[in-house]
């Protein structure tokens, strides 16, 4: 049995091995803005700290994440830590090929993110 994550602010963090470029990360708010606007930033592994800040300044509605309209500003460090997690993994461990983290809950600034739901894909590697 797993803690029940409270709802709040979706975000979500995905990876995949693209044939081209190799490992990428995306990360994007959940919900409408991921699966209708497609409102996501995309980075090549490995992804820095500073690559993951950019990322979050980057999707359109960037402004959410910082406070928008009385709604407190996120953990954005939190979130960072979960997109650089995600590209390490997707650096160190080769039969992983895909992650797909939706929703991760983006708590007010100082209260983390938790991951409500995860899938990971592997492969086996000779």
């Amino acid at each position: 049995i797993q803690e029940m994550v409270p709802q709040d602010l979706e975000v979500i963090v995905g990876a995949t091995r693209d044939p081209v470029f190799g490992p990428v990360v995306m990360f994007g708010l959940g919900g409408i803005f991921v699966e209708v606007l497609k409102d996501v930033s995309l980075r090549i592994v490995p992804v820095t700290r500073y690559d993951a800040e950019e990322m979050l300044n980057e999707i359109k509605a960037s402004s959410i994440l910082r406070g928008y309209r009385g709604m407190p500003p996120r953990d954005r460090n939190a979130i960072v830590d979960i997109i650089v997690k995600t590209s390490r993994v997707m650096s160190e461990v080769l039969e992983v090929t895909d992650i797909d983290l939706n929703p991760i809950m983006a708590f007010p600034e100082g209260r983390g993110a938790k991951i409500a739901d995860a899938r990971v894909l592997v492969r086996r590697v000779e």
